[in-house]
């Protein structure tokens, strides 16, 4: 089950590559784990692509999202992001930052991304989308401060899932798995659900409760996906 298995710094290499290898993450995006041993605490790369991202590259922050032990290597500008979210949702554990393409039309569009198919149960209830004007004006469209983080952390709420008008999503997990899964299960089921849409018809999505079920079940059995990307990651990696 998904709550037996342990990550390290390590794990945050392979979740970097792969998410690369899905397509989730390119030059840019992020992911980040809180430090298993210290809750205040969290472990994103320095400012890299993420397929790029070796062991030595990982820094350790607070949830200011200020590097510790006197790090000074450029930093990505959202990491923002990452200390908000972890602040006020105590039950996650990983967070994906993505720009994926399927994605990003729902974000700017009345059509609400809904779960279409039991592996993206987790949309459940919908994504909500954090608009960066209604509250900053027209900026950049970057989270690079802890306010800009804050109110992405307020819209997230706690779902799983929020857009991010012009810009992409967050995906958060109670583990690194399943933080990697969600994000990359939330552009599969993004490229679906418009598949479905330009056939016409009524389109019936998942209920909430099967939502609900469905991510229960494919959460329980984590340690699948996640123990065959690893395996073809560290193949590449040994090449």
């Amino acid at each position: 089950m998904s709550n037996e298995l342990k990550f390290d710094k390590f794990d945050l290499v392979l979740a970097n590559r792969i998410l690369a290898q899905h397509g989730v993450l390119d030059g840019f995006g992020h992911v980040s784990m809180r430090n298993p041993d210290h809750s205040e605490h969290y472990f994103l790369s320095r400012s890299l692509a993420p397929e790029l991202v070796t062991q030595d590259d990982i820094i350790e922050f607070n949830l200011d999202s200020e590097p510790l032990h006197g790090d000074t290597r450029r930093l990505y500008l959202e990491r923002y992001i990452h200390g908000e979210i972890y602040k006020q949702r105590p039950d996650v554990q990983a967070i994906v930052h993505s720009h994926s393409p399927s994605v990003i039309p729902f974000a700017a569009s009345s059509v609400r991304l809904r779960p279409i198919y039991h592996m993206a149960g987790f949309l459940t209830g919908g994504a909500p989308i954090f608009d960066i004007r209604k509250m900053f004006g027209n900026t950049d469209l970057l989270v690079t401060c802890c306010d800009h983080g804050a109110e992405l952390s307020r819209i997230l709420g706690d779902a799983n899932i929020s857009l991010m008008r012009g810009h992409g999503f967050v995906a958060v997990g109670s583990s690194l798995a399943v933080a990697v899964y969600r994000a990359i299960y939330t552009e599969l089921n993004a490229s679906l659900q418009e598949k479905a849409i330009n056939l016409g018809g009524e389109i019936i999505y998942l209920e909430d409760e099967e939502g609900e079920k469905a991510d229960a079940s494919i959460c329980g059995v984590m340690h699948r996906p996640w123990e065959l990307w690893k395996q073809k990651v560290e193949e590449r990696l040994d090449q």
